[in-house]
């Protein structure tokens, strides 16, 4: 019965990874040794990266690796259990403090990482008598997030607040509760979300308005605060979501928001209820990247600077983020430029749907604090025979 079983399933998978084969859209998994903030070691080959998230280059800081050592001296390798079971070390309550005055809200809650958090926090504010508006283009955890909810779930036009508007009006009176959520900026095209005007639509229907600032914490707004903090005063954001593992160089996911929210996520949700804590390491190192974003501007101003020089140099929109996508369009084209690219020296990840809309294959480009200037130039003109021309 078990043989029976195990080929049948080897079966399946086969069939369906040489489905995936046949698309180009098989994935896998090449060893990559890093060697700093932008160089890595790949195929035998030293690459220059624009590939990583990890934007200021924090993840191999040499302030960030001490705070990591001194806690696991102090504290151990893992935090044992829930810490709803073995209590909070005290780095949780320092990390979990600084976030909140980053992004000034009353509190904060750290969770294992990005995707745990938005799995959780949206079941836990909303439930089937409810809606949830997104933006079409949120990250897959959003989705996975409003799927656990069994909330009715409506996606309008991306960053277009005239369907929002619309889409309010018919369905805001018919439901108990609604949620607004949309990334702060977008993970694979790099643009920001019109928070402001997200804000007052959430305020004129009594939604509640929630933002992914994955990629916007460290590199955007005041001191780095995030997409919601490029105004003056900051847009008063009812749930900041974001993770450690990019700009701040670690691992984890949080939310910032008001204590009773706060308080209502440690009690009912079940990924922060469930889950191991973080390690001290990682908690650790996070408290001191956030150290550095709050000192030094000039660092959280650069990846942003140096996107918009290659936005420049190959006369494309400005960028808005370290995020810049150069769109090809055909699937087998975009893998063969990004090889063509390796085989030159650059590691720059070719992005395929599902992850993408078909028809939008695209070399994702993403600028880190410590490219140097020669970099961005030597990569612009290697890309610049294929802008435009989807080939």
């Amino acid at each position: 019965m078990t043989i029976a079983l195990s080929s049948s399933l080897d079966l399946f998978a086969t069939t369906v990874l040489d489905r995936l084969d046949a698309q180009s859209l098989r994935r896998t998994v090449t060893e990559t040794t890093p060697q700093d903030a932008v160089l890595v070691h790949r195929n035998g080959k030293e690459l220059v990266s624009f590939s990583s998230n990890d934007y200021l280059g924090l993840a191999h800081d040499s302030r960030l690796k001490k705070a990591a050592i001194d806690a696991i001296h102090t504290y151990g390798t893992g935090s044992g259990a829930s810490r709803l079971v073995v209590g909070n070390h005290p780095l949780f309550e320092e990390l979990e403090r600084k976030l909140a005055e980053l992004k000034g809200t009353e509190a904060a809650v750290v969770v294992g990482s990005g995707y745990l958090a938005n799995t959780g926090i949206i079941p836990t504010l909303v439930g089937p008598n409810d809606v949830i508006l997104m933006d079409e283009y949120v990250h897959a955890c959003i989705h996975a997030g409003a799927h656990l909810a069994r909330s009715k779930v409506i996606t309008f036009r991306h960053n277009d607040t005239e369907d929002l508007y619309a889409l309010l009006e018919i369905n805001r009176p018919q439901h108990r509760h609604a949620l607004i959520i949309t990334d702060g900026v977008f993970s694979m095209d790099g643009d920001i979300a019109p928070i402001s005007a997200l804000h007052a639509l959430a305020t004129a229907y009594d939604a509640w308005l929630m933002t992914d600032d994955a990629h916007g914490v460290g590199v955007l707004g005041s001191n780095g605060a995030g997409s919601s903090h490029t105004e003056t005063p900051s847009i008063p954001v009812d749930l900041q979501m974001g993770t450690l593992s990019k700009a701040l160089g670690g691992y984890g996911g949080y939310l910032c928001a008001s204590q009773p929210v706060i308080d209502l996520i440690l009690t009912r949700c079940r990924p922060f209820i469930y889950s191991t804590g973080l390690p001290p390491a990682a908690v650790a190192s996070a408290i001191e990247a956030l150290r550095i974003i709050e000192e030094d501007t000039e660092l959280c101003a650069r990846p942003v600077n140096n996107a918009r020089l290659f936005t420049s140099l190959l006369n494309l929109p400005e960028a808005q983020s370290p995020i810049v996508p150069v769109i090809i369009g055909d699937t087998e084209k975009t893998l063969k430029i990004a090889r063509h690219l390796e085989s030159l020296g650059f590691l720059v990840v070719p992005i395929r749907p599902p992850t993408v809309p078909a028809g939008t294959a695209r070399l994702r480009v993403t600028f880190s604090a410590q490219h140097t200037k020669d970099q961005i130039r030597t990569l612009a003109s290697l890309i610049r025979p294929f802008v435009g021309r989807g080939a």
